[in-house]
């Protein structure tokens, strides 16, 4: 058997801008801005509180292309549908509209740059 992973402690998506992709992560999806080193990686902490899984935003990652139709992150938010009229007031349009299933609501749209992210509610 293979030795444990023990954790995610942080995902990273490559942008090409970092002060506009930073203005989306804190303006649009409201998330705090943790270690910032220059215009090359910037942290976005996920959980409060601290610490818990990152969201790194990196705009020197060699081999990685931003938007590259790579994977996506999960957001969670207690407040699914205000959450959704908060996205398209700031003028996010979603590649994949909100869908509400017996489990959960979940909805895929992009960043600027067009990396994927999933907003999701989980059912309690």
């Amino acid at each position: 058997m293979p030795p444990k992973i023990s954790a995610l402690p942080f995902f990273v998506y490559p942008v090409s801008d970092m002060d506009r992709a930073c203005t989306f992560y804190r303006d649009v999806l409201g998330l705090v801005e943790g270690d910032r080193w220059g215009d090359e990686w910037v942290e976005f902490g996920l959980t409060e509180p601290a610490p818990g899984p990152v969201l790194a935003l990196a705009t020197d990652m060699a081999g990685c292309t931003p938007g590259a139709q790579g994977g996506a992150v999960a957001i969670e938010t207690p407040n699914f549908d205000a959450m959704v009229t908060h996205l398209k007031t700031h003028g996010v349009t979603f590649a994949m509209e909100p869908e509400k299933t017996s489990v959960c609501h979940f909805a895929r749209f992009h960043d600027p740059d067009g990396n994927h992210l999933v907003l999701h509610r989980i059912h309690a």
